[in-house]
Order: structure tokens, then sequence, then C-alpha cells
């Protein structure tokens, strides 16, 4: 409780907001002003007169962030909490696909560094990818990293898709298999999994959504069961927002590690201290914003 009240008094002095992603431990999501999916997160940062911008996310998050906001300083609480899927495509990577495939438009998914994003013509997250995809004035799109969010646009679509092999870690441990022990312990139950899964998930659940959008869904749906298909600290904002609910991982409980690395100590340094700032280069900053801003467009 001290630690929190230190906190607290910093974010009053220094004129601070905290923005916490969904996949944070609870202490993390309870001490910050808002707690959502990556990209609600930043549109918000880039509302708020905040001088300061702590994000609890992984560094692509507070990239964006710092790409909608770049007036504010943004401070990442644990320097190398990365998220292992942004980093599986390089700019070379890109690069080589834009020269193979030369009539094709980019997608990436804002699950990608700031580098990647200043290649695109497009961003997208996994609630609107399909939307985006179907909107852009091309036959042809490269998508970028996610192999399994790629493919559930593929199939929402005419448009011939080149997916780069990246994948997130965490998603693809749900298993099929997992869906068909549900099944059996839980009846009736809804299946919600994240197209970060992979398609033999996908095609097995009740729901495909993004976090943002589970979270709209168990507030809209009568159902008092619910199965989850993604990083297990939605389950517990879920327990926490919903009580009157039941709420299942899918499988036993994954966790994103790198998510996990931040807690109240170092949120109390990195405000105290102001350090671990998101620093982008003019160049890449304002192109990133570019399809930041495509992204917006389309929907």
């Amino acid at each position: 409780m001290e630690l929190v009240k230190e906190i607290e008094k910093l974010k009053r002095h220094k004129k601070a907001v905290i923005l916490a992603h969904n996949y944070q431990i609870m202490e993390v999501q309870h001490i910050a002003d808002y707690v959502g999916d990556s990209l609600g997160l930043a549109r918000q940062a880039s509302k708020t007169d905040a001088r300061i911008i702590v994000f609890c996310g992984v560094k692509f998050m507070a990239e964006t962030a710092k790409i909608l906001s770049p007036d504010k300083k943004v401070l990442l609480p644990v320097k190398d909490a990365t998220c292992p899927m942004a980093d599986m495509i390089k700019p070379e990577q890109l690069l080589a696909l834009k020269e193979k495939y030369k009539n094709a438009m980019v997608c990436s998914y804002v699950n990608t560094n700031a580098d990647i994003k200043a290649l695109s013509d497009v961003c997208c997250t996994s609630a609107n990818a399909i939307q985006v995809v179907n909107s852009l004035p091309a036959d042809e799109v490269i998508f970028v990293p996610d192999k399994n969010l790629g493919h559930w646009v593929s199939i929402h679509t005419d448009k011939k898709i080149y997916s780069f092999e990246g994948y997130c870690y965490v998603h693809r441990r749900f298993k099929r298999e997992h869906i068909e022990v549900a099944r059996k312990k839980y009846p009736n139950a809804k299946i919600l999994v994240h197209p970060e899964c992979d398609p033999d998930v996908v095609e097995g659940a009740d729901e495909v959504l993004s976090t943002s959008q589970m979270i709209k869904y168990v507030k809209n749906s009568n159902h008092k069961q619910y199965i989850i298909g993604t990083e297990e600290g939605l389950i517990e904002r879920l327990k926490e927002d919903f009580p009157e609910k039941e709420f299942y991982s899918l499988g036993r409980p994954f966790m994103c590690y790198n998510m996990k690395k931040i807690t109240l100590k170092e949120v109390y340094k990195a405000l105290a201290e102001e350090i671990y700032e998101i620093k982008i280069p003019f160049e890449i900053l304002e192109k990133a914003k570019k399809a930041i801003n495509e992204m917006i467009k389309y929907g």
C-alpha cells in the first residue's frame, strides 16, 4: 500500500498517467488510470494532457503510444519487456517481401515494432484486420508478422494474402484437443479464442475475438460460463469485472512472460527516475504514424 501511495504522489507531482494492458498483473492493472488493449491505450494516451505516460505493456505498445503522442515522454518500466512475435520480422525481411510481391500492399499488425510500421501501407488490430484488408485498394496483400491472424483474414477476403511466418508463442500453445475437453467438461460454456491461435483451434471455437471484443462479448451476453483462449491476464480481469459469471482457460492458463515482467517496483522506479524513455527517429515515427492513421481511416 505504501508503494501504491508513493506512485500516486509521483503521478500527481509529475503530471503522469499509467496505462496497463489487459495481460498485465492485477497489481499493475489496479494502479493504472486506463486498462485496455494496445491500440486503445495508445489512443487514450493521445487524448490525455499528461506530460508523462508510463506504459505497462511491451515495447511495441509503448512505441505506438509515442507515435500517436510524439510530444509526450513515454516510459516503458522494464527495458527488455519486448514482444517475441514483433521481433520475428526484421526490416530487411519485409523489404524482400515487397520486392517479391511488387503489386501487393503491406498490412502490418499493430503488434510490430516501429521500423516495420514505417515500411507498411497500413496497420491493423486483431479486431479490425478483416475490415482493413478488405478496404485496401489492392488485390494482393503482404500481412506481417502473425501467420495465424493472416490466415484468419485470408478466409474472410477474396484478396491474395502473403503471410509472414511469425507467431505468438502464447496463443500457439492452445490446441484443438483443449476445445474437445472443454466441450465435454463445460457443455453450456461459450468458447472464445483469439485469432492468433492456430487455425484448427479457431475453427473449433464459438467466437473468434480480440481481447477488447471478448470483454464486450461477455458484457453483452447472457451466458454464465466461458472458456477463454488467450493469455491468462485477461481471464483474471474478466473474473474481477464479471464476478457473477464463470471463466476457465482453454487448457491450462498460459502466460506471456514478457508481459509479467512489470511490477509495482518497476513502475515506481521508472516514474521516479524517468528512465527507459521510448525514442523513435523522426523519419520512422512519421512514416509509422501514417500507417496507423490509414488504419483509423479504414476502421
